[in-house]
C-alpha cells in the first residue's frame, strides 16, 4: 500500500497537546495480564513472568515476544485465547483513581483554553486487553500502541501481529508528531517543515513509571516536551521516580492520582495553560518567518544586498568598518531615490561616517550619489556642504 492510501491528520488551527501513556503500573496498579488471565490458566503471577523471562534468555528472545507465546501456549485446553476473551479479561483491570473520567476532563480544560488535547497508549502490554477496558470503550484513546495478536476466522489468536518493546515505542512519538498515526504507513519517514509539523515535541506529554519508559522520557525530554514519573498510588514507594529524576530521565514525578484536584492533575493543567501561551508565541514567530520569507522572494538579491549594506553602515562602529562597507557598495550599480535618502541619513547620523566623508573612497562614493540625484534634497545638500568644508 502507498502513502497516498493512508488517512493522515491535519495540522490544526488550534494547538494540539498529545498526552502519551504507558499503562501497566501508570494507569493500573498491577501489570494487565496480572489481573486474571494469570490466574484463569492455573498459574502464579510470579511464576509465569519467571518462566517467561527464562523463555526469552534461553532462545535469545524478545521479552514481549516471549510472554506472547506463553499466554498462547498456557491457555491451550484451559481457555479460550480470543480476541473477545482477551478484551474481557481487560475489562476487568483495576484502574487507579480518577482515571475513569481523567482522559474527558483534561480535554475539557484544554478546550476552555484553547488547546486540543489527545490522548495515546504507547504500552508493551496487549492491545486487546487495553481495549477492553471501561475507558477505551469510551472513546478515551486517539491511538493504542500496544502489542497485539492475528487472529482467523474464529478470532483466535494465531501470531503476533505487532510487538511494542521499550526501545520501538520511541517510533510513536515521531507518528504522533508528524501526524502519520498508521504504523504501516511509511511516511513517518518523510521530511517536514517545521510550521508542518501536527504536534511539535514540545507540546508532547509521556507518562510512565519505570525504566521501560526512559527512551520515550529521554526523546521528549531533548526536544522539549514534558516527561512525568508516577509512582503507585497503592504502595507509594517513589524509588523508581527518584532514580528517573536523578538521572535526568522524568522533569516531573506525582502520585498515579487522576482525580480531580490531585498533584498529577494540577501539572498537567499547568501544562497546558504553558501550552496556550508558548504556541501563541510561536505563531507569531511563523508569521513573521513568513512574511520575511515572502520579502525575499519578492525582492531581487541585488535589493536585498542593498539592505543589508544599508543596515551595516548605518551600524558601523568604527572608521575602518565604514572603509570596508563603503568598498562592498562599490559593487552595487543601482541606488535609487530612497536608498540615496537613506545613506545621506547615514552620513549625517553616524560620526563613524560623518568624520571621513573627506577620505578619498568615502568622498568619492558620496560624490557619486549626489550627481545622480536629479533635485538635491534638505539631506543631501548637507552631506555635499560637509564634503566641500573638507577639501
Amino acid at each position: 500500500m502507498s502513502s497516498g492510501q493512508y488517512t493522515r491528520e491535519r495540522k490544526e488551527d488550534k494547538p494540539v497537546l498529545a498526552i502519551c501513556y504507558d499503562f501497566d503500573k501508570t494507569l493500573s496498579p498491577d501489570d494487565m495480564q496480572a489481573q486474571g488471565y494469570i490466574q484463569s490458566v492455573g498459574y502464579d503471577v510470579g511464576e509465569f513472568w519467571t518462566e517467561s523471562n527464562e523463555l526469552a534468555v534461553k532462545n535469545d528472545m524478545d521479552q514481549n515476544l516471549a510472554y506472547m507465546l506463553l499466554m498462547k501456549k498456557k491457555a491451550a485446553g484451559k481457555v479460550l485465547f480470543t480476541r473477545k476473551a482477551l478484551e474481557e479479561y481487560g475489562a476487568k483491570v483495576t484502574l487507579f483513581p480518577g482515571v475513569e473520567d481523567w482522559f474527558e476532563r483534561v480535554r475539557t480544560y484544554g478546550a476552555e483554553h484553547g488547546v486540543i488535547v489527545e490522548h495515546y497508549i504507547i504500552s508493551s502490554g496487549l492491545k486487546e486487553m487495553i481495549e477492553g477496558t471501561s475507558v477505551a470503550k469510551k472513546g478515551a484513546f486517539k491511538r493504542i500502541y500496544a502489542s497485539s495478536f492475528y487472529y482467523d476466522a474464529d478470532g483466535v489468536a494465531e501470531w503476533p501481529a505487532q510487538v511494542v518493546n521499550y526501545t520501538s515505542k520511541t517510533q510513536f512519538l515521531f507518528r504522533i508528531e508528524k501526524g502519520v498515526l498508521d504504523i504501516n504507513d511509511s511516511g513517518v519517514n518523510d521530511s517536514f517543515a517545521p510550521d508542518e509539523i501536527r504536534v511539535p515535541f514540545r507540546n508532547m506529554v509521556y507518562i510512565g513509571d519505570s525504566d521501560t519508559d526512559i527512551p520515550c522520557m529521554k526523546l521528549v525530554n531533548t526536544y522539549g516536551g514534558h516527561s512525568i514519573g508516577v509512582y503507585s498510588a497503592v504502595t507509594h514507594d517513589k524509588a523508581k521516580v527518584y532514580k528517573m529524576m536523578r538521572d535526568n530521565r522524568t522533569r516531573y514525578f506525582a502520585m498515579a492520582d487522576y482525580s480531580e484536584g490531585s498533584e498529577l492533575d494540577a501539572l498537567i493543567k499547568a501544562i497546558i495553560d504553558r501550552t496556550a501561551k508558548n504556541e501563541a508565541l510561536e505563531a507569531k514567530f511563523f508569521e513573521c518567518k513568513n512574511e520575511q520569507i515572502e520579502n525575499d522572494r519578492q525582492n531581487t538579491h541585488e535589493e536585498r544586498r542593498k539592505k543589508e549594506l544599508l543596515l551595516q553602515l548605518e551600524g558601523s562602529s568604527s572608521f575602518a568598518n565604514t572603509h570596508a562597507v563603503v568598498e562592498k557598495m562599490w559593487s552595487i550599480n543601482d541606488w535609487n531615490q530612497n536608498d540615496r535618502e537613506c545613506l545621506f541619513e547615514i552620513a549625517l547620523q553616524n560620526s563613524q561616517v560623518r568624520y571621513i566623508l573627506g577620505d578619498t573612497d568615502v568622498k568619492r562614493f558620496y560624490s557619486g550619489l549626489l550627481q545622480n540625484s536629479q533635485v538635491l534634497s534638505e539631506k543631501a545638500a548637507e552631506v555635499k556642504a560637509m564634503i566641500e568644508c573638507k577639501k
